[in-house]
């Protein structure tokens, strides 16, 4: 038998990232052969990474990172499936490095990513697999978005839980700030009304036609009933419209106009928004997590 030593482990170890005895057991395995036991990781990582890919991963955070130049950043959701996992420090470098990667490479979607190489050489997709192994959760990239500023950018964190970048033009550094902290607190899913889709607008307006319709009122009275209520909801959902949360007897619109400004682009991301959250027996988890981990134990080769 090989002798494994502490900095043969140790070697393992940094390449990897994985844990010590993780690492001393694969070059146990391999006779002390440094890259077969890296081969051997990656496959045991790949395969426990597979085995976690069917949890619901709900949790996470969403990270930013914007060019020293103001004109090139990028946003990204970065899925787990606990809180607990979501403030390890390994996962939150993970997602700010790739947010960074992502800023300053053009990644062309979600799907080309996994292939991509971080600044260590590793894969996005390896790294994660690692992580995985590490952390004992499904860890996935849900999305991400690019953004090269026709003005200059801004972005605003809300407890990683919660993430906006802005692309505006004129005005300052605080007006970017307070219109992304705006986007964040307000939710608009655009910047104008012309950038609702039609799809959205018949549905609403058949939505309050109906509504309207029960009133009894005469056609006429309907109809104008109507169009007040998609006024309003165009006020509500677009960013222009909406009171400016520092100041609410202000329009956005109206305070974009006062600073000789205008809001090109944005992009807003809430950790989880749309994924169904998976309840269920807190007992029968735990116990059914003992249970696999027992299952794993067993199927290790002696």
């Amino acid at each position: 038998m090989a002798d494994i030593t502490a900095q043969r482990v140790k070697e393992l170890r940094d390449m990897t990232g994985l844990g010590m005895m993780e690492c001393k057991k694969a070059l146990t395995e391999t006779s002390g052969d440094i890259k077969a036991a890296e081969d051997l990781l990656r496959i045991k990582s790949g395969a426990k990474a597979s085995k976690a890919a069917g949890r619901v991963a709900s949790e996470g955070m969403v990270a930013a990172y914007i060019a020293p130049d103001a004109k090139s950043g990028a946003l990204v959701e970065v899925n787990c499936e606990t809180d607990f996992v979501a403030r390890n420090e390994d996962f939150i470098k993970f997602s700010r490095d790739l947010a960074q990667l992502l800023a300053t490479q053009d990644v062309a979607d979600i799907e080309a990513l996994p292939s991509v190489r971080l600044p260590g050489g590793e894969s996005v997709d390896e790294f994660r697999k690692a992580l995985v192994m590490r952390l004992g959760e499904n860890i996935s990239v849900r999305r991400f978005a690019r953004h090269m500023a026709q003005g200059r950018l801004a972005s605003y964190l809300h407890g990683a839980k919660i993430g906006v970048m802005i692309d505006y033009t004129g005005g300052d550094e605080v007006l970017g700030k307070d219109l992304a902290m705006h986007i964040a607190a307000s939710k608009p899913i655009c910047v104008s009304s012309e950038q609702v889709s039609p799809e959205v607008l018949t549905r609403e307006r058949q939505i309050y036609t109906a509504q309207a319709a029960e009133s009894g009122k005469p056609a006429d009275i309907v109809a104008r009933m109507v169009d007040g209520r998609i006024a309003k909801y165009l006020a509500e959902v677009t960013l222009l419209g909406q009171p400016f949360v520092k100041n609410p007897d202000l329009t956005v619109e109206k305070l974009l106009a006062a600073k000789s400004a205008k809001v090109n682009d944005f992009t807003l991301f809430v950790v989880g928004e749309g994924i169904e959250k998976k309840t269920g027996d807190f007992a029968a988890e735990v116990m059914a997590q003992v249970n696999q981990a027992k299952e794993d134990k067993t199927s290790q080769p002696n």
